[in-house]
């Protein structure tokens, strides 16, 4: 029987070497050609990756540089920098001198830096958390303007439910304080209140604000005018 069973091993040893070399035969030039595929691919991912980080390691000097030159007071120089950046940088630093810009822009005329970070929160190609900051930056640039409308309403859409929820419900809160609107102020600091994940800085700051709303108006009464002393007596 252990004759029988050594003989049958061989025959299926001596079948699959057979099936083995028929298969190499038949296809052997398609699986050189994919293992010089895969070779290549492996390759070229590498390149890829390894020239990925070269353009980001010189990216950010670049942007080290003209924060530099922009800190220095050479705005000129700082300003084409962030602009080679912006065209041709990588994505992620291309974004950066994008807000950057904006920041800037909005330093010297509010409404152009908040029409440049509508740029950026319109921009489907950057991720959900930056579009949400640049329509914060945007609201928070448009506030004190005549209008504010379309600053509180932005503000009211990132403070139902956007990680800048916080900032956007104080910023209402101050906002509707400064407008004399107490239980309307009132309501925006009770919503942080109640959050858990308010910041412990920013609860701080809450409780001077509930204290404004809690006084409530200022009456401020003319006072009235004392009569004037009598001159003293002449000699």
């Amino acid at each position: 029987m252990a004759e029988n069973n050594e003989f049958i091993r061989e025959v299926n040893e001596d079948y699959r070497r057979d099936q083995v070399a028929n298969i190499w035969r038949r296809y052997s030039g398609v699986i050189i050609a994919l293992a010089i595929l895969v070779v290549a691919g492996v390759g070229g991912w590498r390149y890829w990756q390894s020239a990925q980080r070269s353009a980001a390691e010189a990216a950010s000097e670049q942007f080290d540089r003209a924060n530099r030159l922009a800190r220095d007071g050479k705005a000129q120089e700082a300003d084409k920098i962030f602009d080679d950046l912006e065209a041709q940088g990588p994505a992620g630093y291309r974004l950066l001198a994008r807000i950057r810009a904006a920041t800037e822009a909005g330093k010297a005329d509010p409404a152009k830096g908040a029409a440049e970070f509508d740029r950026i929160a319109a921009d489907s190609a950057v991720g959900e958390g930056l579009r949400d900051l640049a329509r914060l930056r945007a609201a928070l640039l448009r506030i004190d303007m005549p209008d504010p409308a379309p600053a509180l309403a932005s503000l009211q859409s990132l403070a139902a439910g956007s990680p800048f929820r916080h900032t956007a419900r104080e910023m209402l809160g101050l906002s509707a304080l400064r407008r004399g609107q107490y239980e309307e102020a009132g309501r925006w600091f009770d919503q942080l209140n109640a959050d858990p994940e308010t910041p412990q800085g920013l609860r701080q700051r809450i409780e001077v604000y509930v204290a404004l709303v809690a006084g409530g108006p200022v009456t401020v009464t003319e006072a009235k005018a004392e009569p004037a002393a009598p001159l003293p007596p002449t000699r």
